[in-house]
């Protein structure tokens, strides 16, 4: 008679994210995969509330329980005292909801006082920010707290996941060479594998358009003496009350999921000049779609997509302006380097992005169990 191994203890995770941009698409792919994988997942959301569907989003992936938390994120708070309303939620919730490791998006909070193991995923941090945008200036009295928080974080966490081994450079650099990071490269899946019937003669960018490090101004002088329109999806004006006026490229407004998709799916190039990029989801998924890459020559664009794109120089509109029609005049090297970009995409895969931030949480945990997982054992 066959003896059946003993039930093997799902893990759960309390996974604290926020609502805005990129780390929510992170956050709900990341559980999506893991709940394939037999992971639950709390998802504690801070900061402003998940629209209706992105609450959908939540409330669809199996196994998942969603926790609004009514606290400010480290980004939004103005000092170290006006984290501890989020701390404490934190503290209580990982008790409560019984879970074997804490996954952080910021390792702001990376010494949380919890039984727990602590992960965090850093997918950008306003020192690293503030050296690619303000080279030789001092960070400004206001941040200094900021990064002083960031610093213990990194150190007290069991591990700190980053998306790019350029970040991860860059990390060292503001805060010592002796942090241990994991370079897992996040991963993006296309909603539809639809063809539409053609392509539009016009370059898309996409991404927080007011945040400077997304250098959108040159990619607007560029768009002057462009041979196709430059059309901009996202927001021109951020929370902080910043904005960019854009007087040649055109501005599409904030599209959701599907919509952007369709749209990079329809443009023949796609374009990014960011000085400051940990990873860039706009580009991958891009790529995913098809699209012609042209993109700043830094270490990020240089590791993730190579020979993949055309790389120019972030601060020269001719030779941005020159790339874009390059393009626009050689309909063959377009669909060539789409090509070649969706192939680069191809690594670059949620399946890819989970499983390897799933064996840091089973290194951590095994390194240190669960006072779950040590009750079940």
């Amino acid at each position: 008679m066959r003896v059946s191994p003993p039930p093997v203890t799902p893990l759960r995770i309390l996974l604290v994210a926020d609502c805005i941009g990129g780390v929510w698409q992170y956050s709900i792919e990341l559980a999506t995969g893991l709940a394939a994988h037999g992971v639950e997942t709390v998802l504690a959301v801070a900061g402003p509330r998940p629209e209706a569907v992105q609450r959908g989003e939540a409330e669809a992936i199996p196994g998942l329980r969603l926790e609004l938390l009514d606290a400010d994120l480290d980004w939004q708070a103005s000092d170290q005292r006006s984290l501890r309303p989020l701390r404490a939620m934190l503290v209580a919730l990982a008790g409560e909801a019984k879970v074997d490791l804490v996954h952080l998006n910021g390792a702001a909070l990376g010494d949380l006082p919890v039984e727990q193991p602590v992960v965090a995923t850093q997918h950008s941090c306003l020192a690293t920010w503030w050296q690619a945008t303000r080279a030789g200036q001092a960070l400004p009295p206001t941040w200094r707290w900021h990064r002083t928080r960031m610093a213990a974080g990194l150190a007290a966490a069991a591990a700190v996941i980053v998306p790019s081994a350029a970040f991860a450079d860059q990390l060292r650099q503001a805060y010592g060479p002796r942090i241990r990071l994991d370079v897992v490269h996040n991963g993006r899946a296309l909603r539809s594998r639809i063809v539409p019937p053609r392509r539009l003669e016009a370059v898309l960018t996409a991404g927080r358009l007011w945040d400077e490090a997304k250098n959108v101004r040159t990619l607007d002088a560029a768009a002057a003496s462009m041979r196709w329109p430059v059309l901009a999806a996202g927001p021109i004006r951020g929370p902080n009350g910043h904005g960019i006026r854009l007087d040649h490229v055109v501005a599409l407004g904030t599209l959701d999921g599907a919509a952007l998709e369709d749209r990079m799916r329809r443009s023949p190039v796609f374009a990014s000049l960011a000085t400051y990029e940990p990873f860039g989801l706009a580009v991958l998924e891009a790529a995913l779609a098809g699209c012609a890459l042209v993109l700043s020559d830094i270490a990020t664009f240089r590791e993730l997509w190579g020979d993949t794109a055309l790389l120019v120089p972030a601060d020269d509109p001719q030779a941005v302006r020159d790339a874009v029609n390059r393009l626009v005049a050689d309909p063959d090297l377009r669909q060539q380097l789409g090509i070649r970009a969706q192939s680069r995409a191809s690594a670059y895969s949620s399946d890819a992005c989970v499983r390897r931030t799933l064996a840091v949480y089973l290194r951590v945990l095994g390194q240190a169990a669960s006072p779950r997982l040590r009750a079940a054992g």
